[in-house]
């Protein structure tokens, strides 16, 4: 996934910021414990496609903003 991309792309729920989750394939969402699916390269920020949290997000998560 681009960084500069990683960048631009913010929650489609909140607007918030999401971490990269690269071993997992996904943008995460904290506050809305949502992991939005990468594929094939391109992020799916559907609310119909993500998959709901059940652990916190922070665990192996990667800020996509600095």
């Amino acid at each position: 996934m681009d960084h500069r991309l990683l960048e631009l792309l913010v929650c489609p729920i909140c607007k918030g910021p999401l971490d990269y989750r690269r071993e997992a394939g996904e943008l995460v969402c904290a506050p809305d414990r949502l992991a939005f699916p990468i594929r094939d390269g391109m992020a799916v920020m559907l609310e119909s496609e993500a998959r709901p949290l059940s652990e916190p997000a922070a665990d192996g998560a990667v800020a996509a903003r600095p």
